[in-house]
Formats: structure tokens, sequence, C-alpha cells
């Protein structure tokens, strides 16, 4: 595997008076300028002059494409769909050696594998009602408007397809001031909604709402933690298995991201007989694992580690899977208890898991595979089992959040 590097920017010649130089874009995709002032949409090399609906490019970079989307300057769920590919995977590269960096360490990327267009299984939308009915879609940039999304190039087009269905629904769900979240993430049975809303649920509602799941073919309505309409369990599939998720329960954003972890984690376990998986959720990683060694899940939620074994119980040929519903942030396992396992997967949220991770560190166990969200705490928990003695492997950088900010990664430490 060879190393992901940036692109080369070439460097322009110095600004005429009154235009500016764009010399970098920060992790969160803003363009920075020599004296700091932020600039959205631009690229490093370009140089353009600052108005106030935002920068008009003077000289373009050779990485500046055409947006596939029509909504990109509008809409805030994407930041550099401006950008090439190869940009925007050396950007995210660099975002995860920046992160190592500031914690002392070196890493190498092996490679970046980034999610297709239209692939987003799972998004989290906002409902606002409106004079002449409901508007439904993602937030403008820094801002509580809400900006329609047809065509959108993130989602599946089965999602996209369902934005009327769900313009009826947040007619019902939200309120002039206040806004519904809905969560639609897609399953084998179809869509699966979460109804996130400040507003009461009324027995007008409980008669209405399963009513339009049915005409929109979704599979499970639910409306905070009370499912209105299931109409087919809204299935996931794991390896073997066959999960049903609890409502709300988390799920990787791309069936591609999702492949990709768990190739990444299946590498780097390889040949272990007992792995404890920490963080376990609904068994993305588990139950794949099962068919090749004895699993003990650790999870903080019952209902998603109950999901998990349900799914486990229902696949044929899997290896023993136990489960443990404990809080890993206020008690993770400790050293003695990490004893009888060759090997362990962390998949920690996005705060990482710094109390688990050092009990990690002090226990004897020889091989760990990480997955993280977030470079930041990836970086300082790299640290703590550096620090005691492990080694970190190449870094694989999974971009499930195509065009956005946002970075999943994975890799394995073996204790030298």
């Amino acid at each position: 595997m060879t190393e992901t590097l940036p692109p080369k920017i070439p460097q322009p010649d110095p600004a005429p008076e009154g235009e500016v130089s764009i010399v970098s874009v920060t992790h969160h995709g803003m363009g920075r300028t020599a004296d700091g002032t932020l600039v959205p949409r631009v690229l490093p090399g370009e140089v353009v002059t600052l108005a106030a609906d935002g920068a008009r490019i003077v000289t373009p970079s050779p990485e500046r494409v055409s947006p596939p989307c029509r909504h990109f300057k509008a809409c805030g769920g994407c930041a550099m769909q401006h950008a090439s590919d190869g940009f925007v995977e050396g950007w995210k590269a660099e975002i995860v050696r920046s992160a190592l960096r500031a914690q002392g360490l070196e890493g190498e990327i092996a490679r970046v594998l980034t999610s297709p267009a239209d692939s987003r299984r799972r998004a989290r939308l906002a409902g606002r009602r409106t004079k002449k009915g409901a508007l439904v879609g993602f937030h403008a940039r820094a801002s509580d408007t809400v900006i329609e999304v047809p065509g959108c190039r993130l989602l599946l087009p089965q999602l996209t397809a369902l934005i009327p269905a769900l313009e009826r629904i947040a007619m019902l769900a939200a309120t002039r001031k206040g806004e519904a979240g809905l969560t639609v993430t897609d399953s084998e049975a179809g869509p699966d909604l979460h109804i996130d809303t400040d507003k009461p649920l009324t027995e007008e509602l409980r008669l209405t709402l399963p009513g339009i799941a049915r005409e929109a073919g979704l599979a499970r309505l639910v409306w905070a933690e009370e499912i209105l309409a299931e109409l087919e369990p809204p299935v996931q599939r794991m390896g073997r298995a066959r999960v049903v998720p609890p409502p709300g329960a988390f799920l990787q954003a791309t069936a591609h991201g999702e492949a990709a972890l768990l190739d990444c984690v299946t590498e780097a376990v390889e040949g272990a007989g007992r792995i404890v998986d920490l963080f376990a959720g609904c068994g993305t990683f588990s139950l794949p694992l099962a068919e090749r060694a004895e699993i003990h899940a650790v999870e903080g939620e019952a209902a998603m580690l109950a999901a998990l074994d349900r799914g486990w119980r229902g696949a044929p040929g899997l290896k023993r899977v136990t489960t443990e519903t404990r809080d890993l942030f206020r008690r993770p396992l400790l050293p003695d208890e990490l004893a009888r396992f060759d090997a362990a997967v962390i998949d920690p949220p996005r705060a990482g898991a710094q109390a688990q991770v050092a009990a990690l560190a002090a226990s004897h166990i020889p091989v760990i595979a990480m997955v993280s969200c977030s470079p930041a705490s990836f970086a300082r928990d790299t640290k703590t089992l550096v620090d005691k003695g492990f080694e970190m492997g190449p870094v694989t950088v999974v971009d499930q959040f195509r065009w956005s900010p946002h970075v999943e990664l994975a890799t394995r430490f073996i204790r030298r």
C-alpha cells in the first residue's frame, strides 16, 4: 500500500491590491488567508476578492471543479464539492496527520477510501412548517434556515424520493416556530423513520401517521421513543445475521464505509480466537467476526445489545457471542478482565475512550483494532497506547461523509 499524499498546490504570484490569496484550508473546510480571514468555498493557491456575498475567484486552483449538486452554494450539508476528489482525499489524510503531530506522533496513511455519491443510507433532515406547507432538507451553512434538496447527491435515491412524504409528516410533526428532526435510514424492508420533535403526540396523530407510513412505503415510523407503525422489521445485514436496530440506534452512514471499516478490523484481528468488542452497538463488527472467533460484545445501550443478541441467535454457523451492558466511560473493562482475550476491537463515540484505552494500555492484550470518527480523540488515545509499548500500523481513512469535514479511520495496534 502506498501513502496518499496531498496534492501539490502551485504558489501564486503576490496578489494585487484589493485581492487576497488563500494559503490553506482548515479542517472545517474553510479557506484561510495570510491574515487569518476565513473564506468558504475556496482552495489553497487561489486569488480571490472578498465581498459580502462571498469570494469571487480571480485565479482558480487547478483542483477546482464544478460542484456536482445545484444546492451546494446554499446548503450546509457539504463543504468541499468545489474541490477535486484527489484534493479532498489529500486534505482528509492531512487532517489525520495533523492530529497525530499535535500529540508528537507520526503516522502512515495507507489509503483513503471514499464512499460514492448518492450512497448515504442514513441522514438527519430538518422539517419545518411554512405558510404554504412544509420544507424538508438540510440546514444552510451556520443557519437554522432549511434548504430543500431535491436531487441531493449525498443520499441514496430512494431516500431522496421520500422527501415529499417527509414534507407531509413535517406538516404534522413540526411547528412554525420549531422544527422536527427526521432521521431516515434505509433498510432491507424500506425506510426507517425516527421523528424527534417537541410537539406532543396526540391521538389524532397516532391515527394519521401510520396511514402516511403505509402510503410512503416506510418499514417503521417512530415518534420520539414510541413506535407508531412497523409494517416490516427494518432489517440491517451484519455478516450472516439479520438485525433490527432499536429506534435511533447508531449505524454507519454508508454500506461502502461499513464494509471498508469491517475489512480493516477483520484484517487487524486475523487469527484471534477470542475477541472483545468494545462499544459494540448492534453488532457491526461483532456479528461478522463471529464467523471466525468467539466474541464478547460490550455496549452501554441494552436495547442495541438485545438486537445484536437476537441477530446472533437467528444466524446460522456463528461462533459463541456473549453480551454485557456496561458504561465503558465510567466502568471500563479492567486489565484482569481483558486477560482472557486475544484481541480487542474498539469503536468509541466522537469523544474517544480515554478510560478504556488506558485500561487496554495497562493490559497484556496483544492486538487492538481501533475505529474512530474523530482524528483528535484518536490521536490522544493513540498517544496513550504508544507510550505503553504499542506500535500503530498504517491508518486507513474512510470517507463516508463525502464532501464534508468528517473523517472516519481505522488502524491496528500491536504490542511491541
